[in-house]
C-alpha cells in the first residue's frame, strides 16, 4: 500500500493557508495606506485652517466665507479686494491650494476643501446681542455670559460630526460670527474651521471584504489672527 506523498500534503496545506496569509498581509498594507492617507487629510485641513486664519480680514487678500465674516471697514489700507479675494463663491482657490500642497502620496486634485467661520454670542433669551468670550471684562467690573456658536459644513457641525459630511465640491457652509466690529454691519469671527476630505478606493477591496469606497476626513479649527 502506497504511503501518502509528503509533497502532496504540503501543497494542500499551502493551498489552504496561502489565501488567508495573503489576505492578512494585504490587509495590513491597506490599513497602513489608509492611516497614512488619513494623516495627509488632517495635515491638509490644518494647512487650510492656518491659511484662512492668517489671511483674515486685515490681510491684503482676505479668505472669506458666506457673508465675509471678519471683514474690516474699507478704511483699512491693506484690503485691496473688498469682500475678500479668496472667496467661497470661487471655492477658495488660495486656501485650497495651500491645503493640497501639503498633501503627499495621493491625488491632490481629488482632495476637497471647505471652511466656515464661528464666533461668540451672548447667552440670553433673545440671542440678539453678541458678546466676547466668557470671562471678566471692564477691569473686573462684571462677568459677561456668552456661548460659542459653531458654524456648519454640509449641514453638520464639523467639530462634532464630521462623518455626516459628504465629500464633493461646493459643500454648503453656514457661518456664525459675532457682530462686534468697527461698524454694526461687519461681523467678526473668532475662529475658522477647515474641512478636507478624499474618497479613497482601497486596492483589493472585494478580496479584503472592505467597502470599495471610504471617505477620509480631516477637521482642524484655528483662532483667527489680525494683521493690523
Amino acid at each position: 500500500m502506497n504511503q501518502p506523498s509528503a509533497r502532496g500534503q504540503t501543497l494542500i496545506e499551502t493551498a489552504l493557508v496561502m489565501p488567508l496569509f495573503i489576505m492578512v498581509l494585504f490587509g495590513i498594507i491597506t490599513l497602513g495606506i489608509g492611516v497614512f492617507y488619513q494623516q495627509q487629510l488632517t495635515n491638509a485641513a490644518r494647512e487650510a485652517a492656518r491659511y484662512a486664519a492668517i489671511h483674515s480680514a486685515t490681510a491684503a487678500c482676505p479668505t472669506t466665507g458666506d457673508y465675509d465674516p471678519a471683514s474690516p471697514p474699507q478704511t483699512y489700507p491693506m484690503v485691496t479686494s473688498p469682500g475678500g479675494c479668496d472667496r467661497k463663491a470661487q471655492r477658495w482657490p488660495r486656501m485650497t491650494s495651500a491645503a493640497r500642497n501639503a498633501v503627499f502620496g495621493l491625488p491632490r486634485g481629488d482632495v476637497k476643501v471647505a471652511a466656515c467661520w464661528s464666533g461668540y454670542r451672548k447667552d440670553t433669551a433673545t440671542g440678539a446681542i453678541d458678546a466676547p468670550p466668557p470671562g471678566t471684562y471692564g477691569g473686573g467690573i462684571g462677568t459677561i455670559s456668552s456661548v460659542f456658536v459653531q458654524c456648519s459644513i454640509g449641514g453638520q457641525d464639523p467639530t462634532a460630526n464630521p462623518f455626516g459630511i459628504g465629500c464633493s465640491d461646493g459643500l454648503a457652509t453656514t457661518d456664525q460670527a459675532s457682530s462686534m466690529s468697527d461698524s454694526p454691519s461687519r461681523p467678526i469671527a473668532n475662529t475658522v474651521t477647515a474641512y478636507a476630505c478624499y474618497i479613497w478606493r482601497p486596492p483589493l477591496a472585494g478580496f479584503l471584504l472592505i467597502p470599495p469606497e471610504i471617505t477620509l476626513r480631516g477637521v482642524v479649527t484655528e483662532a483667527i489672527q489680525r494683521q493690523q
